[in-house]
């Protein structure tokens, strides 16, 4: 396989995919029938890590990316994150045209993700964005075309899979955060005691949303979320100045979320 198959950074698509799937398993839907919404948010996945790679590339201090991309120039991978981009706008059509609000929560999403890579740096309100763009709006997609809403435009969400949301979205909050350590953005500028403090606080926070959603929704199945914060507890044990550039732990956590994604599809496919 050609290396340059490794410019679209196709391992980072499971964190817009688990959020899809996650709404398929916890409402019982098929999944056949919102095929062109998760084949649509798979090309969105790569347009945005291409985009983000454009960004990065002007930066002599994003070693990581400018590695990857060696012998590419910015035009070149700028061509990839637009016919991606094409493709996926073309897979998301053939619901929006049946669901046309679906039109308006994606048109929120991908400003919320040129926002996050662009001010990739601002800390916390950018963990915050993409979160809401990556998990909560695409589950409100696959609920909305699901035909479950208020009013048509609101999905009508209830309470279990809204718990079992949260907790999700909590997890990637933190996991994200340690990701961005290692890439020297957003808590990495801050000081070490000070990010390790903001870590340690969002973790437990995480925790305890896990927890609450488990006693709630008895949804005993989805506890290996449980040991993603405590891991992010122990790595920062003490204030960490070593992470940047520890892409080995960063492909851990790659790693164990495409296994998630695995185990989602387990869960939807087993009788």
């Amino acid at each position: 396989m050609s290396k340059g198959f490794r410019l679209l950074r196709v391992e980072y698509i499971f964190s817009v995919l688990i959020p899809c799937l996650l709404c398929i398993y916890l409402n019982d839907y098929e999944i056949i029938s919102h095929i062109w919404l998760l084949a649509g948010f798979t090309f969105y996945a790569i347009t945005g890590n291409t985009l983000n790679d454009v960004i990065d590339m002007r930066d002599p201090d994003e070693k990581e990316t400018l590695e990857r991309v060696e012998g590419y120039g910015r035009k070149e991978i700028f061509v990839l994150s637009l016919a991606s981009f094409v493709l996926g706008t073309m897979c998301f059509m053939n619901d929006i045209l049946t669901t046309p609000i679906l039109g308006l929560y994606l048109v929120v999403i991908v400003i919320m993700v040129i926002f996050y890579c662009i001010f990739k740096r601002i800390v916390i309100v950018n963990h915050i964005i993409l979160g809401i763009s990556h998990i909560i709006l695409p589950y409100f997609m696959i609920k909305i075309n699901a035909g479950e809403t208020v009013n048509n435009i609101f999905p009508n969400m209830g309470l279990s899979e809204s718990f079992i949301l949260t907790a999700i979205t909590s997890v990637a909050f933190i996991g994200q955060m340690v990701h961005e350590m290692i890439d020297g953005d957003s808590l990495a500028r801050l000081q070490p005691r000070t990010s390790q403090l903001v870590i340690w606080i969002a973790s437990i926070i995480s925790i305890i949303i896990v927890i609450i959603s488990f006693i709630i929704t008895k949804y005993l199945i989805f506890l290996p979320i449980l040991f993603f914060p405590l891991g992010i507890i122990y790595i920062f044990r003490t204030p960490r100045t070593d992470l940047l550039g520890r892409t080995s732990l960063k492909d851990i956590g790659i790693i164990l979320g495409n296994l998630m994604l695995a185990y989602l599809v387990i869960l939807i496919i087993a009788p």
